[in-house]
């Protein structure tokens, strides 16, 4: 089902690149438009869908939380404490700040337990030792279970040139990271570097999938030769005793894009949807991953009913809600404009839940006052050539 709904409180703060972490029934947004306000000084909200109404409502943060900037497109993953349990924590990894700086921390974020019938999340920090990864963004981040153990394998990726190669002309020129697979021991914080003769060239905004000791790499956009590889990467890791096992597998596949959505609609079935198949050509075709123990299975499915304005916009974000359900957006043309919100907004839903139930009202039924945020200090969309332009050209 397709469903376009109402922006309300705060949505003005949606912006390209935003992330949603799914803990049961609670929904919260991050990424702001801007820095956050007194409102709202934490910068995540509650993501309130009632009744085809879109609200963001201001959440709090314990008071022994570290500091969370809005990141755009940062690296999110769900972790559990055992294999398909319940989502305890997220992590979150790298992302632009409002100022355009890129981030190299990793952040473990949980849901506290309801004071006053206001829940309020619990954001740390964790240092990494080792190949710490660099700072980056558009990369991708997965948990994966092998003899009982977890890791974490994070892939991907953009930044910016080397300190020692930026000049005045190219001060905001971002590059394709290193092809590396990292290996990150949450228990501990080492981090381990993996340089694999299959994975050639450096991606980002890629899909990653895992099940089990495997995670499968769809997609991605390669600067340096802008390419869109229709390849499938599966990564396998085994963690025995001692040294960790990394190894890459190369599986043809017609499928070619960047910067689509996935969600999950059962343990071994996920959904590809959005995304670009070139940079002037969206991706209006849904994929279904079916994943067993040795075995992948890509098939296109049914596609939605797409509204005129969904089929004429250039450009179209989101993410992923979770129970099949994802949260996209698109640019509001000139008639339409508003002052309140510049983004149509719907929820495409591919699960058997009705994703207006997936979120709760934080008990209170007054009203938010909207945040005005800061707005952000200027911001360039870069081509492949490394030339700047103005949002408006």
């Amino acid at each position: 089902t397709l469903q376009i709904v109402t922006p309300g409180s705060n949505t003005s703060l949606i912006q390209p690149g935003f992330s949603l972490l799914d803990f049961g029934s609670h929904v919260f947004y991050l990424g702001q438009k801007g820095w956050p306000k007194r409102s709202c000084p934490t910068g995540v909200f509650l993501l309130d869908l009632k009744n085809n109404d879109l609200k963001l409502r201001p959440t709090t943060f314990t008071s022994d939380s570290c500091y969370l900037p809005p990141l755009r497109h940062p690296a999110v993953c769900s972790f559990s404490a055992s294999q398909g349990g319940e989502i305890t924590q997220y992590l979150i990894h790298g992302g632009k700040t409002p100022n355009n700086e890129i981030s190299h921390k990793l952040y473990i974020m949980t849901m506290a337990f309801p004071v006053n019938k206001r829940f309020s999340l619990c954001c740390s920090e964790k240092d990494l030792a080792g190949d710490v990864p660099e700072a980056k963004y558009g990369h991708s981040m997965n948990v994966v279970f092998s003899r009982g153990k977890t890791a974490v394998v994070m892939f991907g990726g953009r930044s910016y040139m080397p300190s020692n190669q930026r000049t005045t002309e190219n001060w905001n020129n971002v590059i394709d990271c290193e092809p590396l697979v990292y290996l990150i021991d949450l228990q501990f914080g080492c981090s381990t570097s993996f340089n694999l003769r299959e994975l050639q060239d450096g991606l980002s905004f890629h899909v990653s999938l895992a099940r089990n000791d495997t995670v499968y790499i769809f997609g991605g956009h390669s600067l340096g030769n802008n390419f869109r590889p229709p390849n499938v990467y599966k990564i396998k890791v085994g963690l025995p005793l001692g040294s960790p096992a990394v190894s890459c597998t190369v599986i043809n596949s017609k499928l070619s894009f960047s910067s689509s959505i996935v969600t999950q609609t059962s343990p071994d079935e996920f959904v590809i949807v959005g995304g670009y198949e070139s940079d002037s050509q969206k991706r209006m075709i849904c994929n279904g991953v079916f994943l067993d123990d040795e075995t992948i299975d890509i098939q296109e499915i049914e596609t939605p009913d797409w509204t005129g304005e969904i089929k004429h916009s250039k450009t179209w974000f989101g993410a992923n809600m979770g129970k099949g359900a994802v949260l996209f957006g698109i640019p509001v043309d000139n008639k339409h404009q508003s002052a309140d919100c510049s983004f149509f907004f719907y929820v495409l839903n591919f699960g058997n839940n009705d994703p207006a139930l997936q979120t709760c009202s934080q008990g209170s039924t007054e009203e938010q006052e909207d945040s005005m945020p800061l707005e952000d200090s200027e911001e360039f969309t870069f081509n492949r050539d490394g030339n700047i332009f103005d949002e408006d050209t």
